[in-house]
């Protein structure tokens, strides 16, 4: 069933003037096939540790001095410099430092190329979910915080209990553009020799000299996969609305 759809593919693809045969080749296939799942790994996980850097800083930037100029300084230097300099800076020297440090106690480096990618992409864009959130948490109306106070909610469940959750909802729309925004930017991997789509596209190409071929291919993984994210926050956005807000 699946080589019937693969030769369907290729001779649709070859009277468009496309040389797809590389589908063919099992060791190809199989690189492309992992390469596009790793994608999906790394996107998925840096989603997930973005927000959570997101929220943590957030909650740093709507409290007391001491906590809101670090987190203003780290917002700064991260939104304000490319994501690919941050990748190389965590990979090529703090990787090295660390590598450096352990092998003083004959430890190997725990910290792979794929970890520093993950960890890099969770805390570039938390500090974009982190303004679109601290938005949303000034954006709370003081009446529904005097009712949280005058019910005995203090300020640690007054952050978490209210205003984070009001706030995710004014944010949504911003998080999922951030989300987007993340997606695209984990072809970034290949700049460290992770074995992402793009990277296993190089390997590929170089070989066969497809280039076309495989970035149409590339183009459209991206769009498919940036368009879930996309359904997924409408779907939340709706879902999480609420009554007077907008509506």
């Amino acid at each position: 069933m699946i080589d019937m759809f693969l030769n369907g593919a290729l001779a649709l693809g070859a009277r468009l003037g496309l040389d797809y045969s590389f589908l063919l080749d099992a060791y190809d296939r199989n690189i492309f096939v992992e390469g596009a799942a790793t994608t999906v790994v790394i996107a998925v996980l840096s989603m997930a540790g973005s927000l959570l850097v997101g929220v943590v800083v957030a909650a740093m930037l709507t409290r007391g001095r001491w906590l809101r100029a670090p987190a203003r300084a780290l917002v700064e230097v991260l939104r304000n410099t490319p994501t690919l300099v941050q990748l190389y800076c965590a990979f090529l020297v703090f990787n090295m430092l660390v590598t450096q440090a352990l092998k003083e106690y004959g430890i190997d480096n725990p910290l792979s190329p794929f970890l520093w990618v993950v960890v890099v992409l969770s805390v570039h864009k938390g500090v974009f979910h982190a303004e679109a959130l601290r938005a949303g948490i000034e954006a709370v109306p003081a009446a529904t915080l005097d009712a949280a106070r005058s019910l005995g909610f203090s300020r640690h469940d007054l952050l978490w209990r209210v205003e984070l959750p009001l706030a995710l909802r004014f944010a949504l729309p911003s998080l999922v553009n951030n989300l987007i925004d993340l997606v695209k930017g984990s072809a970034v991997a290949s700049a460290v020799a992770v074995g992402d789509i793009t990277y296993a596209s190089i390997m590929i190409w170089t070989n066969r000299d497809n280039v076309l071929e495989l970035m149409i291919l590339i183009l459209l993984f991206f769009g498919a996969l940036t368009f879930a994210v996309n359904q997924t926050g409408r779907w939340l956005e709706e879902r999480l609305r609420m009554p007077g807000y907008g509506q």
